[in-house]
């Protein structure tokens, strides 16, 4: 089977897509990635077939435009010239990310079905759960069930709205205002991140999360007995800023050691205790104790599947969202906002109370009760 898979720029995004072709590759499938100039070669070198999705980068936002608009907008153009590269590859299915739904209109263009890939959670709306993002467990009782209710509906106007302008950009196209949505939702996190909801999408299916390191380096922990503390700087533009400065901050004098996985250049002045720089973060979080991180869904996952418990410092996005489902898990702690005295209150709480790596652990065994990816993409097709 041929497929084409289509992710934006995001790391958090763009590292499952990988993920997924290298998962379609192992099975004998030939899957291409198509992505943001910036990843091409990172694919490349990973041994994915990979093609830019543009010649060029989309046109900065107008801070004063309607953002729906201006995503639904931006998606039809990205369709328009990201069909033809489609076809030159002549896929089976297209699998597009869920924050690049112009791969979905392209592949509607070309008459060719296609599957959404959701690196984290089902964010759809739901009828029996408060809004996504708003970090909230399902009300209960009377009084909570009203509360549902009433955010439902605060949202409804900006949901039906982002329908209106979806269905305007398909006809600018040339498509039908509706279209016949995924043959397949690859729910791409552990059951143990999910939430019952009564609306479940029939074509919808948890397949675990999809992990991929950009790099094979290792890095070595101080040396020592002390718990060990891997601090994850958010890769998200939505990420808590100097979360490593913070955290080094509030584990100064608490007797850990740490280490700082990071993109960019490691923090200034790490302490003898304290080790930084770009490495596996898979490794490193097999002997870690605890890490602190701001909640993204590929940090948490391998926490998650380490049996480590996590300190999460959230910033944006859907950071508060997955931090809460973590916390009622029982696996991690939320600082919010981020102050050293609260993290190393919450490092020491975690370090403490075995409870939290029980519920890691028990987080890491739901991955055995999830589906195969590459496999629900072939019945679907």
């Amino acid at each position: 089977m041929r497929v084409a898979v289509v992710a934006g720029s995001d790391p958090g995004h763009v590292f499952p897509a990988i993920a997924l072709c290298e998962r379609f590759a192992g099975a004998g499938d030939a899957p291409t990635l198509f992505t943001a100039a910036r990843w091409v070669d990172t694919a490349i070198g990973a041994g994915i077939p990979a093609r830019r999705m543009a010649d060029s980068p989309p046109k900065p936002v107008d801070d004063q435009a309607d953002l729906g608009r201006v995503l639904h907008e931006g998606a039809a153009a990205l369709a328009r010239v990201l069909a033809p590269r489609l076809a030159e590859v002549q896929p089976d299915l297209v699998v597009c990310d869920v924050l690049a739904p112009g791969g979905a209109l392209a592949a509607e263009l070309l008459g060719v079905a296609w599957a959404q890939l959701s690196p984290h959670p089902l964010y759809e709306p739901s009828s029996g759960l408060p809004p996504i993002g708003t970090g909230l467990a399902v009300g209960t009782g009377v009084g909570g069930r009203l509360r549902d209710a009433v955010l439902r509906a605060a949202t409804a106007r900006s949901t039906s709205q982002g329908v209106r302008q979806r269905a305007q950009a398909r006809r600018e196209i040339g498509l039908p205002a509706d279209g016949p949505g995924p043959v397949a939702r690859l729910i791409a996190t552990l059951p143990a991140l999910e939430v019952p909801r009564p609306d479940w999408p029939r074509n919808a299916y948890v397949v675990g999360p999809l992990l991929w390191e950009p790099t094979q380096d290792v890095l070595e922990p101080p040396p020592g007995e002390a718990p060990l503390a891997v601090i994850a700087a958010s890769t998200s533009t939505s990420g808590v800023d100097g979360l490593a400065e913070i955290a080094l901050d509030a584990l100064r004098g608490t007797g850990v050691r740490a280490v700082v996985t990071t993109f960019g250049p490691p923090p200034a002045g790490l302490p003898a205790w304290a080790r930084a720089g770009l490495g596996r973060q898979d490794l490193l979080l097999r002997q870690a104790s605890v890490v602190v991180c701001g909640g993204g869904h590929g940090t948490l996952a391998k926490a998650m599947l380490a049996g480590t418990p996590a300190v999460v410092v959230p910033g944006g996005g859907d950071q508060w969202e997955l931090a809460n489902r973590a916390a009622r898990q029982g696996s991690a702690v939320v600082v919010r906002p981020p102050r050293a005295e609260a993290l190393r209150e919450a490092v020491r709480r975690v370090l403490g109370d075995p409870g939290y790596a029980e519920a890691a652990a028990r987080a890491a065994r739901s991955a055995a009760n999830v589906r195969d990816p590459v496999q629900v993409c072939r019945d679907a097709r």
